[in-house]
């Protein structure tokens, strides 16, 4: 069996696309996390009464950088999936163990 040691990254077009996919996921979820900052902020406006610009600012904060976070993990994840990188580093690791392809063709 052939295998293509190549990185998927190392050709600009399919990177450029990789990467603009991205960048095009953040973005929308730097708004989606914008939209649940100020969700948090009114509800707790409306829970509590209103906030000293402090407190708003920090719950602000705090949940939006939160939510921008996980998009960001949960998209490298992504990325790093369908662009290749994780069948790359399973190839990596199977030709230092010859056995573990002989178990997979039983």
């Amino acid at each position: 069996m052939l295998h293509d040691d190549r990185d998927p990254l190392d050709d600009p077009t399919y990177a450029h696309f990789a990467w603009g996919r991205f960048r095009r996921l953040l973005k929308w979820m730097a708004a989606v996390a914008a939209l649940a900052a100020g969700v948090a902020v009114a509800l707790l406006w409306h829970l509590v009464g209103p906030l000293p610009i402090h407190m708003a600012i920090a719950t602000a904060l705090g949940v939006g950088l939160s939510v921008l976070m996980a998009a960001v993990l949960m998209g490298l994840i992504f990325l790093s999936s369908g662009t290749g990188h994780d069948a790359a580093v399973d190839r990596f690791g199977r030709k230092d163990r010859p056995e573990a392809d002989a178990r997979d063709t039983e």
